[in-house]
């Protein structure tokens, strides 16, 4: 490995882990899904080991100048509505090239991020049962738009830690045949 290219690294890694400080100070503040007791006796969220294979920056067809709405059923029975802004492929680490939705507030023209849901192999065993979230930043270039998807920042939703919480759950174009160690898991 060159120099530049372990300080890219050292610095991705810097900045995933302090992304992943950040979350943790924001459940310890009690501005997390968290309360009570289980607030109390927090210790931190579980994560796999940073992994820049899980990371890409990718061009976003888009599906059109006003995303289709799409309904994704929640865990309480309601139904949450988003739009299907566009489709990145990344080459997911051991199976390959994967098409998957990113959506978006409806009404947005131009986001500056999307929602991407979804399950995979580690789901209800390494990982939360229902599946994981990301936030994929997006950047515009005129009318081109890319995504940083980034599986290390994957997510639980707040109902994975109590009740009381509406969470969509993954489409099941999202159930990946891959298990995704990366981003966060259950604890050991």
């Amino acid at each position: 490995m060159n120099d530049l290219h372990a300080q890219e690294a050292g610095a991705y890694a810097a900045g995933l882990l302090a992304w992943w400080a950040a979350r943790e100070q924001a459940f310890r503040e009690g501005r997390g899904p968290l309360r009570g007791a289980a607030l109390e006796g927090f210790a931190g969220l579980s994560r796999y080991a940073p992994d820049p294979a899980w990371a890409w920056t990718l061009p976003v067809q888009r599906l059109g100048d006003f995303p289709a709405e799409v309904q994704f059923p929640a865990t309480d029975g309601a139904v949450k509505w988003w739009g299907a802004f566009g489709q990145v492929t990344p080459a997911l680490p051991g199976v390959g090239p994967v098409t998957l939705t990113l959506y978006t507030p409806l009404g947005e023209e131009r986001p500056a991020q999307a929602f991407l849901p979804f399950r995979d192999v580690t789901s209800g065993q390494e990982t939360y049962g229902l599946g994981r979230y990301l936030d994929v930043p997006l950047s515009w270039a005129g009318e081109s738009v890319s995504a940083q998807l980034d599986f290390n920042r994957a997510y639980f939703p707040s109902c994975a830690y109590g009740e009381g919480f509406s969470c969509p759950l993954p489409p099941q174009e999202h159930w990946l045949s891959v298990a995704v160690r990366a981003g966060e898991r259950l604890p050991e």
